[in-house]
């Protein structure tokens, strides 16, 4: 249930861009994004860092585009968001004890991984690098494609170039996991 709300912005927006076009999916995009935003500080306590930058770029990006009646502002969404997230993970390197890439890594292995700092510092630029390059594509695709194309690289090639750059990652570091010490003395 968690990931079908949390996947619901992308859904709506793409099924209101095909039935009612980018200015009324722009704005069932602000709403669900702040929605999705909302249920989790309601279900949580907490905001999720990423669903307040996502739910703001929407709100400041597709209120633009309504006010001003141009798509380009919301076509620079995905850009911002993800340039904010590889700043991110260049900035963990300096900021924090462990790179943004561990971090993320850790909290989803429930055995710490066995990796040095300059192989996750290699992660983390790499991950930095990635989001970059989806972020510069994105640009080029919005002003260079059709409408539609671009709505169908949002919606679709983002998402699976992300599984495709992280699915790899996570098959790996399956194979970097130590498992737990035991409390048991061994026999």
């Amino acid at each position: 249930m968690n990931q079908l709300i949390e996947w619901s912005p992308l859904l709506i927006f793409f099924v209101t861009f095909k039935t009612l076009g980018i200015y009324w999916a722009t704005a069932t995009l602000i709403v669900t994004c702040a929605a999705v935003m909302l249920i989790h500080r309601y279900r949580t306590g907490s905001y999720k860092t990423m669903q307040v930058i996502v739910a703001a770029t929407a709100l400041l990006l597709g209120s633009a585009t309504l006010l001003l009646h141009d798509k380009r502002y919301i076509q620079l969404k995905p850009t911002v968001v993800l340039g904010l997230m590889a700043a991110a993970f260049l900035g963990s390197v300096v900021i924090g004890e462990k790179p943004l890439a561990r971090r993320m890594f850790e909290s989803v292995f429930n055995a710490p991984l066995d990796l040095s700092r300059t192989t996750w510092l290699m992660l983390n630029s790499l991950w930095a690098g990635w989001l970059t390059l989806l972020a510069v594509l994105n640009l080029y695709i919005a002003h260079n494609f059709d409408e539609s194309v671009w709505v169908n690289f949002k919606i679709f090639g983002i998402t699976v170039a992300m599984m495709l750059f992280m699915v790899p990652q996570v098959i790996w570091l399956n194979g970097k996991a130590r498992p737990a010490a035991s409390d048991a003395a061994p026999p």
